[in-house]
């Protein structure tokens, strides 16, 4: 597997659409800010605010009011770590994505509206992931995007109602689908991994100790690397439409 950005001679407008707050940096943070150093424009559309990202338990003094509002902020300030442009919210209920004709609208005008060279989104086959059980959002978002892009983002007889809106049709020229098990494409992002890592830590309110996440972030490195000379990858299925 090789990577595919060496035949970007100019800058791409790279559009990002997945579920969740810090699904960016997690998922591919590496390569987005890979992609914000090399001159590359990235906008995250984000389904939801993950409001539902807490443990009442443990936090009984949080609500999914107040945590939305948490997380505007935390990923904005995310963004701003990678080189990103600030976020779009959808503002979605959290955990209860489906991936119907409604949200398919939806996500087809925002890729009418940004009108991105390359549109990143996630693997919507992921059952399983590395932590277990895949989050449905993140399938829900992957199967939407992807039913939006082909045959609707580009035909200008699915949702009609689009182009009297304003929006005409658009065909990103890749796909890229993050936190996949059947990827094509390895991205060498060890240039960028401290960025990442300073990224998803602006996501206070999911990181219950830093330290230890960084730790177990470090496992991730390649197996041909060394404590000295560390490498670290990260995986995409991707798509050409031309």
């Amino acid at each position: 597997m090789t990577g595919l950005t060496d035949h970007w001679e100019t800058p791409q407008k790279i559009l990002v659409i997945l579920a969740h707050p810090d699904d960016p940096e997690f998922f591919c943070g590496a390569t987005l800010a890979k992609w914000a150093r090399a001159g590359h424009q990235i906008t995250y559309v984000l389904l939801t605010c993950g409001d539902k990202g807490f443990n009442p338990t443990t936090h009984p003094e949080m609500t999914t009011e107040k945590l939305c509002g948490l997380r505007h902020v935390e990923q904005a300030n995310a963004a701003k770590v990678i080189g990103a442009n600030p976020p779009l919210f959808m503002d979605l209920p959290d955990g209860y994505l489906v991936p119907d004709l409604n949200l398919r609208r939806d996500i087809v005008r925002e890729i009418r509206r940004h009108r991105p060279d390359i549109l990143v989104t996630c693997d919507p086959q992921n059952l399983f992931a590395m932590y277990g059980i895949n989050h449905p959002d993140h399938r829900a978002c992957g199967q939407v995007v992807i039913d939006a892009v082909f045959p609707a983002a580009d035909n200008i007889a699915y949702f009609p109602e689009l182009i009297e809106e304003g929006f005409k049709p658009h065909m990103p020229r890749e796909v890229w689908c993050s936190l996949t098990n059947q990827p094509n494409i390895s991205v060498n992002v060890t240039e960028t991994w401290d960025t990442k890592m300073k990224a998803i830590l602006e996501h206070k309110t999911q990181v219950q100790d830093a330290e230890k996440l960084i730790e177990r972030f470090k496992t991730r490195r390649t197996a041909d690397s060394t404590d000295e000379n560390p490498r670290y990858e990260e995986n995409f299925r991707v798509v050409k439409y031309s």
